[in-house]
């Protein structure tokens, strides 16, 4: 009888954990500052097509554009997968990054001003190989960059990824 009870005990308290987890889940993304950028983007979203994992790393470059009268400074480049990689291409064309995904390891703040009227590169690099055998199929991975304001500016790329 003292093993059913707490086997019991063990077993609300885990779907008690679980529950947890999933409000907070659903709860988090509302809690995150979802304004946009002054920053813009003539392109935001670039499709590869059917991209080969044995041709290694694909790239594209997204121009980003300070169309107001102010500084702007990113503060954060941010990937969502480990797989993808991202650099801000300076006025002077030297990289700055690489930025990656939270929780993968340092990611440097990113601190650059871009001034009134002017623009920067932004360079993402998918990795097909990343995710082993397993990241065959479709794929569509995200860059945010952050503001000093809290405004966002996302940038997306998707694939067809082939053996």
């Amino acid at each position: 009888m003292k093993t059913l009870i707490i086997g019991a005990a063990i077993l609300v308290g885990g779907l008690g954990l679980m529950s947890w987890g999933r409000i907070s889940q659903a709860i988090a993304p509302a809690q995150t500052n979802n304004s946009k950028s002054s920053l813009v983007a003539p392109e935001i979203l670039y499709d590869f097509g059917t991209i080969s994992m044995k041709n290694g790393l694909v790239s594209k470059e997204f121009a980003i554009n300070n169309p107001t009268g102010d500084d702007i400074t990113v503060r954060t480049v941010v990937t969502s997968c480990m797989c993808t990689a991202a650099f801000i291409v300076r006025a002077d064309g030297k990289l700055k990054g690489p930025f990656g995904m939270p929780g993968m390891g340092y990611i440097p703040p990113a601190n650059e001003v871009i001034k009134a009227r002017e623009s920067r590169a932004i360079r993402v690099v998918y990795d097909p190989n990343a995710h082993g055998p397993a990241g065959v199929g479709q794929i569509d991975r995200f860059v945010e960059l952050t503001d000093s304001s809290g405004g966002a500016l996302q940038l997306e790329i998707k694939a067809l990824v082939t053996p």
